[in-house]
């Protein structure tokens, strides 16, 4: 299977320039001139944010675990049917694995 290449190499001014041309960056220069009772009231008129309660004070970072490396052999049928998923199929696979180990769990509980 070729590997396709799909890599476009851009200087860093000319990713600026792009991205100013597209409307993408946020006025930061306006963002930095607001008061923290403005962004509040922002925030709060923002129907996403209706009822939503934030407790920082208890906050964690939880860090994913590295995955573990496997070399294992399955079913050519399989292997074929997650590849023609596309791209991220072992990511498939894996979470496919990781409802079994759940369910299974929920059972011997």
């Amino acid at each position: 299977m070729a590997k396709k290449r799909y890599t476009v190499r851009r200087t860093a001014d000319a990713l600026d320039k792009l991205t100013w041309r597209k409307g993408t960056r946020s006025n930061w220069a306006k963002a930095a001139k607001l008061t923290r009772r403005q962004i509040e009231a922002a925030v709060a008129s923002d129907p996403d944010e209706a009822g939503m309660v934030m407790d920082w004070a208890n906050a964690s970072i939880e860090v994913p675990k590295p995955k573990a490396v496997l070399n294992m052999r399955v079913d050519r049928d399989v292997l074929d049917y997650f590849r023609r998923q596309g791209r991220g199929y072992q990511t498939k696979i894996n979470a496919v694995l990781r409802s079994y180990v759940e369910q299974a769990s929920r059972r011997q509980a």
